[in-house]
Parts: C-alpha cells; sequence; structure tokens
C-alpha cells in the first residue's frame, strides 16, 4: 500500500498499457507514422488518448474544442467518442501534419464531425466567441503553445458551458516546473497556470500525473 502516486518505471509503464489500452490498429498506426517525425514529441501517450475519449462519454459531451491538433491522434480518439451529430472543433496552424491528421479522420469514419481551423488559436477562439457560442462546448482540449496557457484558460471558461471541463496537457512538464528560475517562458507560463488555477474559484481541479501532466478543470 502507499499513501502517494507510484513512479512507473518502464516495465510498470508496459504493464498499465498491457492492462488497459484499447488502441486500435488505426491509432496504432497514426501513432507510430508521428513517432518517426522530428517533433514526435508533440503527441499525447496513447493512455491520455483513451482517458480523453472516456471523459467525452462520461459527460455526455457533444461538442469539443482543441487546441494543438498536430497529426491528429487525440482528435480521432475524440472523435470517435462523441455521437454521430457531434462536433470537433479542431485548432492550429498550417503545416504538413494537418494532410496527415485529415488522412486518419477520413480513413476512419469521422471527418464529418470535425473542423479544422488553421490560424493562430487565440483568434480562432475569439471568433467562436463573437459567433455567439459563448457556453457552448462541453469540453475542451488544450495542448499547444505553453505560452498562451493563461490566456486559453479564459478563452476557454467563456466557451465552456457550466459543468463543462477544460484539460491541459504537459502541466507538469518533464519537471521542469520545478525551476526557481526558469529561462524558458512555456516554463513561466505553465508555472502560472498551475499557481493561478489552485486557488481559482471558478473551477474544480485536479491535475493527475498522465503522460506529461494532464489538469482537468470542471468550470462551477
Amino acid at each position: 500500500m502507499t499513501a502517494r502516486t507510484l513512479n512507473l518505471d518502464d516495465a510498470l509503464y508496459q504493464y498499465l498499457l498491457d492492462v488497459s489500452l484499447r488502441e486500435t490498429p488505426l491509432l496504432r498506426r497514426l501513432r507510430d507514422e508521428t513517432q518517426a517525425l522530428p517533433t514526435a514529441r508533440w503527441q499525447v501517450a496513447p493512455e491520455q488518448g483513451q482517458f480523453l475519449a472516456l471523459l467525452i462519454k462520461l459527460i455526455g459531451a457533444r461538442r469539443v474544442l482543441e487546441v494543438g491538433t498536430f497529426t491528429g491522434y487525440s482528435a480521432l480518439c475524440m472523435a470517435q467518442a462523441l455521437p454521430d451529430d457531434g462536433l470537433l472543433v479542431c485548432c492550429d496552424i498550417p503545416g504538413d501534419y494537418n494532410t496527415t491528421a485529415q488522412r486518419y479522420w477520413q480513413e476512419a469514419g469521422v471527418e464529418q464531425r470535425i473542423d479544422l481551423r488553421l490560424a493562430p488559436a487565440l483568434d480562432t477562439l475569439d471568433s467562436l466567441e463573437r459567433m455567439g457560442q459563448g457556453a457552448a462546448y462541453d469540453l475542451i482540449f488544450i495542448d499547444a503553445d505553453k505560452a498562451n496557457y493563461p490566456s486559453y484558460l479564459e478563452s476557454a471558461l467563456r466557451l465552456l458551458r457550466v459543468g463543462g471541463l477544460a484539460v491541459f496537457d504537459n502541466t507538469l512538464w518533464s519537471g521542469r516546473v520545478l525551476e526557481t528560475e526558469p529561462a524558458s517562458e512555456d516554463t513561466r507560463a505553465i508555472q502560472a497556470l498551475n499557481r493561478a488555477l489552485r486557488d481559482d474559484p471558478r473551477v474544480d481541479l485536479s491535475l493527475l500525473p498522465l503522460g506529461d501532466g494532464l489538469t482537468l478543470c470542471r468550470k462551477r
């Protein structure tokens, strides 16, 4: 028995995957293709994708936002969990990986549920608000440029319904959150977000040691 979260070594992590991961062959193929890219570190862990899909089903989500899509692994996990009339709006900037994401979404038969918007994410989020979509979303997954995390939080709280979830990736930042005087703007932004969320009366909060740290915020 232990009163703290376990440290997973390679063997225990592989056991976790062996007994719980339900990754389809298509998702595995997308993950393997992404791992060959120089930017492979941007991809979520497979157990994170499965967890996001479970969250969507648990809260009965129908409208979802993703900030930072990359090759589309997490988007595919979430889109497959949505009902047939569900919608996932993906915010990213133009890149070669966009076509990879769209190719896999089409193969999975979920492309009609996904609206990929290629522009700076804050611009896309602002445009959704201007279109009257405040409080219209059930879940927002944020896994993009870390320096804008505090700004993404404010946009998320305006776009989420009461009871909706904002989910932030990389909130343990491979341990760099422990740095006392970080040179990186990204590290400083994640530290600021984590400190602010702890005492934010607008949300219920849990930071999970899943992947590189996954923070769940439920809008009160």
